[in-house]
């Protein structure tokens, strides 16, 4: 048991510690995440999220708090995660590469005024690059959440968070706190809560 809860801490220690550095430095860019996604539902645009394993589990938890609800009971907020279609992304990946699914779902789905934010640990996933490339071909603003140096994102994104973390794990974990505060706060700027 002494290995469980030395584990138990460690673990705690490197959560908090990154959680205190995504907290120094990610502020302005959360800032203006906020602003852009408000605009973009204000003006009748989507949000359209879309990641890889863990974070495409992130995209489509963070569409359905804002489509159904966070915290307050309000109106529904226009919101989609790509990838959790198993028939169109195996079509798509077998007829055209694994590298094309989020660009192909972009063509079919997104239109100008809406705006495309793509999670991805490292920001050198393949097909997230080719779906933000996409986005902006249709006309989008993009945003990131990235970890590590950010990939290649910083080209392709107005905005990109990058979480100051190398372990997936902690740079996730932050993603998705990251996603919770947007929740809250476009329920708050659109004056949809009390909160």
């Amino acid at each position: 048991m002494p290995a469980a809860a030395a584990g138990f801490r460690a673990e705690f220690a490197r959560h908090i510690s990154v959680a205190q550095a995504t907290a120094a430095t990610l502020e302005p860019l959360f800032l203006r995440l906020v602003t852009l996604a408000a605009a973009t539902l204000v003006s009748g645009g989507k949000l359209i999220f879309f990641g890889n394993g863990g974070s495409a589990a992130d995209a489509q938890h963070l569409a359905a708090e804002l489509a159904v609800r966070y915290q307050a009971d309000r109106r529904a907020l226009a919101a989609v995660a790509l990838g959790s279609d198993g028939v169109l992304l195996t079509a798509a990946g077998n007829d055209m590469g694994f590298e094309h699914i989020f660009a192909r779902q972009i063509e079919a789905v997104a239109r100008p005024g809406d705006l495309a934010i793509a999670l991805s640990t490292s920001g050198r996933s393949r097909n997230i690059i080719a779906g933000l490339r996409a986005a902006r071909a249709v006309g989008l603003s993009t945003v990131a959440l990235s970890g590590g140096d950010g990939g290649e994102l910083a080209s392709l994104a107005v905005s990109v968070l990058v979480v100051p973390a190398t372990e997936t794990c902690r740079i996730q974990e932050m993603h998705i706190t990251l996603g919770h505060m947007l929740c809250a706060a476009l329920e708050r700027e659109l004056g949809l809560s009390g909160i």
